[in-house]
């Protein structure tokens, strides 16, 4: 009888003719259908006796087939049925065993207990219990005493299981599912309680269907951490777009994608952090400005510091970026007077007088002179004859000053010159020799400048053409004071004109 049940459950396998009653066990939302296909045996329970969990007496098989389907993290609807033996036996043990073939199918509700609240969604190990509702037909098979009735009956069914995950999508399940058939006649016995059956099922299961994949980036749903990747985005393990250089800049909207740059430059380095990529920056390593390529312009002149010959000082294009302030065309720097408007040719000075010289290196700046005499006019050489012989040719009285008549005549030399240019000033200077006290030479030689200041203003010389008029006394000798020779001419008056 083994045997026969044996070859029952092999043909029932390969046709797949017939749903099963076990709970399918390990649909995901991502692969929500699932295939179970199995066998195990029945007991039942009837007025003939109680076989439930008693491997003792004969055992009757049966081959199973389910599906089942996802519907949320807890439960899942299941389709199943099983097609076998299932028998009675009497206590009379003179008695043969009787038994029949059932078909039993089931819809039912399963609550998952691996959803997360009470073991995690993607456990190793997940328990179920489950609830449902079917049909059983029985049909009598060699029975001494044909007490087995024939036909179709309304089942309830209840049940708890286990399942094993084996790989990622295939799973061994054990299953004990309680049938209660609306009949108390499949023993032709009415005289107890209604006929029921209990199964004991072990199958092999596994998925149908790819993940879901809202995306398409080949990333399940399930394991995506960035579902909303676009259409052709190289994405990771994990569905997130692939970031070659960690820079926080997924590669697609990287455009630099090799090199670790920032975000608000699409991931291009920027090593001065001036907003400007180091590839379009003619300054890379120096904080400058976009207009002008990331080079700075420190003073704000619109010339790149790198251009700029005053970098620190706002300037003008035309001069390299230094300040005019004047405006004569010379930059401040190189501008000898930088306040007023000068010639470039004397670096921004003025020439009043139009010599050549320049007024701030002009030694007489309203008189036309010559380059070699400091912008002075040359002073004519009949003059420095007559004031070369007037160093000693002016005489005084002996230790007075008082000017000797001998000395007029080259005074009024003097007097004629300064009568015929009258551009001409003059500064006097007294001299006396080292003999007798030092104060009292220092007097006598100031007291003998102011005596010829006085003979020439006397003789009509504007006295503000007398520049000055000072003694040095000693202190300033031209020869030697130990010999007599040398002490005259240290005796002296000197004229210098000015302008």
């Amino acid at each position: 009888m083994f045997a026969k049940t044996l070859k029952i459950m092999k043909k029932t396998i390969t046709t797949l003719a017939i749903i099963s009653s076990l709970v399918l066990g390990a649909q995901t939302k991502d692969k929500k259908v699932g295939i179970q296909l199995g066998g195990g045996l029945n007991q039942a329970y009837s007025e003939l006796g109680n076989g439930f969990f008693d491997f003792g007496i004969a055992k009757y098989g049966f081959a199973s087939a389910n599906i089942g389907y996802y519907l949320n993290k807890s439960f899942d609807a299941n389709l199943g049925g099983s097609y076998g033996e299932t028998g009675y036996y009497t206590s009379d043990s003179s008695k043969l065993n009787m038994f029949g073939r059932m078909g039993q199918g089931q819809l039912a509700l399963k609550y998952k207990l691996a959803n997360g609240y009470l073991l995690k969604e993607n456990s190793k190990i997940m328990p179920y219990l489950y609830i449902g509702g079917g049909l059983s037909n029985f049909k009598d098979v060699n029975s001494v005493i044909n007490r087995i009735k024939n036909g179709s009956f309304a089942t309830a069914n209840a049940g708890a299981g286990i399942s094993f995950m084996l790989a990622k999508n295939l799973y061994l399940t054990y299953n004990l599912g309680y049938i209660w058939n609306n009949t108390d006649l499949l023993d032709f016995n009415s005289k107890g309680s209604s006929d029921q059956n209990l199964q004991h099922g072990l199958t092999i299961g596994f998925n149908l269907g790819a993940p879901k994949d809202d995306d398409k980036d080949g990333i399940p749903n399930a394991i995506d951490k960035c579902p909303g990747t676009g259409t052709g985005v190289r994405v990771d393990a994990l569905g997130c777009p692939v970031d070659k250089d960690n820079d926080g800049v997924a590669d697609y909207m990287d455009k630099c994608p090799d090199i670790a740059g920032v975000a608000n430059l699409a991931g291009c380095p920027d090593k001065d952090g001036d907003g400007i990529t180091d590839a379009e920056d003619k300054c890379p390593s120096i904080p400058g400005i976009a207009a002008f390529n990331g080079c700075p312009d420190s003073d704000g002149d619109g010339i790149t510091d790198a251009d700029d010959k005053c970098p620190t000082e706002k300037g003008l294009a035309t001069l390299s970026g230094c300040p005019d302030g004047d405006g004569d065309g010379v930059t401040d720097k190189d501008d000898a007077c930088p306040t007023i408007k000068g010639l470039a040719n004397l670096n921004g000075c003025i020439d009043t007088d139009n010599d050549g010289v320049a007024d701030n290196l002009d030694a007489c700046p309203k008189v036309a002179g010559t380059i070699a005499n400091k912008g002075c006019p040359e002073v004519k050489e009949e003059v420095k004859k007559l004031f070369s012989q007037a160093l000693t040719g002016v005489q005084f009285e002996s230790g007075k000053d008082i000017i000797k008549k001998s000395s007029y005549g080259i005074l009024n030399q003097v007097v004629k010159v300064m009568q015929d240019n009258g551009e001409y000033k003059l500064n006097i200077a007294g001299h006396t020799d080292s003999q007798g006290d030092d104060a009292k030479n220092l007097d006598l030689s100031q007291r003998r400048a102011d005596a010829v200041k006085k003979y020439l203003t006397d003789n009509k010389i504007d006295g503000v053409r007398i520049l000055s008029s000072k003694g040095y006394g000693e202190t300033v000798p031209v020869a030697d004071n130990a010999k007599p020779a040398g002490r005259a001419l240290n005796r002296r008056v000197e004229f210098k004109v000015e302008f």
